[in-house]
């Protein structure tokens, strides 16, 4: 009698082939965000050629503060692009936030934590009501989040009834907030800092934030695998409907006036940082790091175009394009990295 001993030399390899994709996809974009950080460097240093005094105190302050609240909406967007979702109501959330907060505090002398507080809570708010739409409704996310866009400005309008929230009535450690800086750097970029680094330390480390990358990647193998995708999906947008309400609040802190359509439009500008910065509109892939890079890098073509007298509608152009080249990017890149990884299994 024999006994055939099959040799378990195939099924081994399998662990390794995962471990070779995660490393090739995590190279990939660690150069993509490198050569996002490379294009930054080449604008910064045009421009500075062009007018040396772009890269002044006051101009480099100018350029970070600008850039704070898109790299706050980047962060809070990416949590749900990298869902395989969409949340097109982040700048009707600032808008409503920051009018909100600011009739709040309007004659009176509430502190900065109440202001950013409230900003937090009307975001979770409007975030709860997209997410639960979307993962237990089963809506889809570009339907629900546009329907919540045009609610929501509609009850700003309603609520605000053209009146302006100005200056002179709000608190002055709130607008100290937005002007005060420690070390000579502005508060907001600070906090839009702080902000960025928590976010990308739970997305990597935490088993929460690797099941959304899950989610993005195959929505059925995450729930043949046991994860939560509902409420996966659910604390994304309410993360990010969070991050929307305290930008708001700080919107106000910023600017100090502020109207019913503040942040008006900057729905696309915020997903286009988002796509430019290497995380793919499909989902899956791509870093906080990165929306956050490509936020300041619209942020910087944007100051770079006011300096160098050019018309503002070639910012809008120009991010279009950007959208446009990172979409084809992703693309090509994605068919590449199939095709990759599809040999090494071969092998």
């Amino acid at each position: 009698m024999s006994v055939t001993v099959e040799k378990p030399g195939k099924p081994a390899a399998a662990p390794e082939t995962a471990r070779s994709a995660r490393s090739l996809v995590d190279a990939v974009f660690r150069a993509r965000e490198i050569s996002i950080a490379g294009a930054l460097l080449l604008l910064v240093l045009f421009t500075w050629i062009a007018e040396p005094r772009f890269l002044g105190d006051q101009g480099i302050k100018d350029v970070l503060l600008n850039a704070a609240i898109l790299v706050l909406l980047a962060v809070g967007q990416s949590v749900v692009v990298i869902t395989r979702n969409i949340d097109l109501s982040v700048g009707s959330v600032v808008g409503l936030s920051a009018f909100a907060c600011g009739k709040f505090v309007s004659g009176t002398d509430h502190g900065v934590l109440t202001v950013l507080a409230l900003g937090l809570l009307v975001g979770a708010g409007c975030g709860i009501v997209s997410g639960a739409l979307v993962s237990f409704g089963r809506v889809p996310a570009l339907v629900v989040t546009l329907g919540m866009l045009y609610i929501i400005q509609g009850v700003d309008y309603w609520w605000a009834q053209g009146e302006q929230i100005n200056a002179a009535d709000v608190p002055q450690p709130v607008l100290d907030l937005g002007s005060g800086s420690a070390l000579g750097i502005p508060y907001l970029p600070l906090i839009a800092f702080a902000v960025l680094a928590g976010t990308a330390y739970v997305l990597r480390t935490y088993r929460a934030g690797r099941e959304l990358y899950a989610i993005g990647s195959s929505p059925e193998a995450a729930r043949l695998a046991g994860v939560p995708i509902r409420r996966r999906v659910l604390g994304a947008y309410l993360f990010s409907g969070a991050v929307s309400g305290f930008a708001g609040a700080l919107w106000l802190a910023r600017f100090g006036t502020v109207v019913a359509d503040n942040a008006h439009g900057w729905e696309l500008t915020v997903v286009s940082a988002v796509v430019v910065g290497g995380v793919a509109i499909v989902g899956g892939t791509g870093t906080v790091w990165g929306a956050a890079l490509g936020a300041l890098l619209l942020t910087t073509i944007g100051s770079a175009l006011a300096v160098l007298k050019v018309d503002s509608f070639w910012q809008d152009a120009i991010a279009g394009a950007l959208l446009l080249a990172a979409i084809s990017v992703d693309r090509i890149v994605r068919v590449r990295m199939t095709r990759a990884l599809r040999k090494r299994s071969a092998r």
